[in-house]
Formats: C-alpha cells, structure tokens, sequence
C-alpha cells in the first residue's frame, strides 16, 4: 500500500512540475510579447483596440482614421489636456492626488463611482485592455500606465490618445470626430471646435457634439476658458507643437 501510495505521489510531484515548467513558460512568453508590443507602439498605431471591437460587435460601429501629431491642430492638443488631464506635463502617469479625492468621494457615496484617470490611464486601458472596474483591470491598468510613461513619452502618449479615445458613438480618434463634426481635417481645428470635442470626452455616448448636447454647449465654455490659462505654460507649449522639443 505505502509502494502505490509513493508511486501515485511521485505521478502527482511530476505533473505539478511539468504544469509549474508548461505555466513559467507561458507567462514568460506572454511578457515578452506584450513588451515588445509596447515598444512598437512607439512607433506604429494599434490594428485594433479592445473598445474599438467591443464596438463594432455591439453595433455602434468603427469609425476611425490615424493621423500623426503634425496633422493635429494644437488646439485639439490643448483642448484635451484643459479637459482631462491638467497635470499631464507634470506627472509620471497617476494624479495621486485626484486618485486619493476620488477615493474618498467613493467610500463616501457608494452609489455614484468619480473617476481620476489621468490621460496616460485613458490611453494604457484604451489601448492594452477593456473597459470596466475590476480589481484585476486596474492592476494591470498601474502596469501599462507605468510602462508607456517609461517607453513612449508624452507626446507618444497624447498622439495616441487623440487617436484611440471614443468621441461620439462609432467615432474614434480626433481626425475621424472633426470629419464628422465640422467637415474639415483635425489640423484646421479651431479652438472652439477643438473645446467641444473635449467637452464631450466623460461620456461622448451621451454627451454629443452634434446634435449638440447642453452639457458639451456648457462645458465648452469651461474648456476655453482652461486652454487659456494653461497655453503660456512652456511645457504645455512644447507639448502642443508650439516650441521645439
């Protein structure tokens, strides 16, 4: 009895080993991949992203069209960072102290979820994951925030963002979204133009450019009024094109 019992322990010992060798190699191979997956991003645009098909499966379309940064107005630059992010030029990827407001503001009021994604995580959960709230999505959300940070840079991270990010239903990227709203390619945004675009970014499902939205006609307003404080600053500036790097 005690020859079997050695025997079938020895079986099990060599299993779980074949499994812990079978399984280190997967995720070795899996790092690897998505390593050399973000460094190539540095340079080319993502075929697809994870929202773009969640989109077109669910029958709100794919509309979109990759420009690079030199054929992007400034004003959409400055839009977007006045809108979403106006730390973007200072930080490593988390507005710690906006996480920490939101927080608070969550255990407060359970009900209703408050947001402090700094564009870096908009782009890192656009561009490598899903959408969602779960435990294991924002793990890995602090983990491609980290290394886009590290790999690509600011520009790199705000191109792509204007690229990827949903601006109405279907609609993705700020050339396709200037096509749609103003006939006309995101390089000749006007600064309004460029404001009620980034109005619409918290929700652009719901909050609509055209037909326009009372939230986006008044949000607008607050964006212009942003572009204009932040525009002297000379990182925004070097950010938005208007300096060289």
């Amino acid at each position: 009895m005690a020859n079997e019992s050695d025997k079938k322990n020895s079986v099990t010992r060599r299993w779980l080993l074949k499994l812990w060798k079978w399984s280190k190699r997967i995720f070795i191979g899996f790092f690897i991949a998505q390593l050399f997956y973000i460094v190539l991003l540095k340079w080319i645009n993502p075929p697809i992203t994870m929202t773009q098909l969640v989109s077109w499966v669910n029958g709100h379309g794919l509309k979109r069209n990759y420009v690079s940064r030199y054929h992007i107005s400034p004003n959409a630059k400055l839009a977007v960072i006045s809108a979403e992010d106006q730390l973007f030029p200072d930080h490593h990827g988390f507005d710690w102290k906006s996480i920490k407001k939101a927080m608070a503001y969550n255990q407060k009021k359970p009900g209703r979820v408050r947001g402090a994604s700094t564009i870096s995580q908009q782009v890192a959960k656009n561009v490598f994951l899903w959408q969602g709230r779960s435990w294991v999505r924002k793990g890995l959300e602090v983990y491609f925030t980290f290394m886009i940070e590290l790999v690509w840079g600011k520009k790199r991270i705000l191109q792509m963002y204007l690229n990827v990010i949903e601006m109405g239903e279907g609609i993705f990227g700020i050339e396709m979204a200037s096509e749609k709203y103003f006939n006309k390619p995101a390089k000749n945004l006007t600064r309004q133009e460029a404001a009620m675009i980034a109005a619409c970014l918290p929700n652009p499902k719901r909050y609509t450019v055209k037909p326009l939205s009372g939230f986006v006609s008044s949000r607008s307003h607050w964006v212009l009024q942003q572009m204009s404080y932040l525009e002297p600053d000379p990182d925004i500036q070097q950010l938005i094109g208007a300096l060289p790097p």
